[in-house]
């Protein structure tokens, strides 16, 4: 599994801090035992950050279990951030932008007709820490970002440094919500 960024150009020393929640949280998830089947899912209705895949036990039966596939919007922001910290930015617009992406992903996957869907947000703290940090040059010369990451255990709440910026993993929100056809 790569975590590394599509977005940011070879010749490039800016960092997408984007990305790096994006890769924070896809990171937290496989902690937690999630696969991740895709990173920024593209189609004509927008894009999916994450999508991940799980077998849960029944609550009621251990041995039988059960998958649930999360469609994860990632909402990274720095410090003195005016939207509750991304939370603001998931309208009503934007939550039925996301379902129908998700709708055509599941619509080319008969094998996940199965599963158990759901709609989880992730909130991440992002703050530069260093002014003048020499990303293009760490980048370079030291482990990827995918390499630094893979030595972090990332915990809700807790910081990591990673490529001159401080992130956290403010809030997980699993369920933050449901389609509208799920109201009827």
């Amino acid at each position: 599994m790569s975590f590394s960024s599509s977005r940011q150009s070879a010749s490039s020393s800016k960092i997408d801090t984007g990305i790096l929640g994006e890769d924070l949280v896809a990171k937290w998830l496989t902690q937690e035992g999630w696969q991740i089947l895709h990173r920024r899912w593209q189609c004509r209705w927008g894009e999916l950050d994450i999508i991940a895949l799980k077998t849960s036990p029944l609550e009621d039966n251990q041995a039988q279990k059960f998958p649930i596939l999360v469609f994860v919007e990632v909402k990274t922001r720095s410090r003195g951030n005016w939207d509750k910290n991304g939370l603001l930015a998931v309208t009503e617009a934007k939550q039925a932008k996301l379902w129908q992406t998700a709708e055509i992903f599941l619509s080319d996957r008969p094998e996940l007709a199965d599963c158990s869907c759901r709609f989880d947000v992730a909130l991440v703290k992002c703050n530069y820490t260093q002014k003048n940090y020499p990303q293009s040059k760490c980048l370079s010369k030291c482990l990827s970002l995918e390499e630094q990451l893979s030595k972090f255990t990332i915990k809700v709440g807790h910081s990591v440094e990673l490529a001159g910026y401080q992130l956290v993993l403010q809030n997980y929100i699993p369920s933050a919500f449901i389609s509208a056809s799920d109201l009827y």
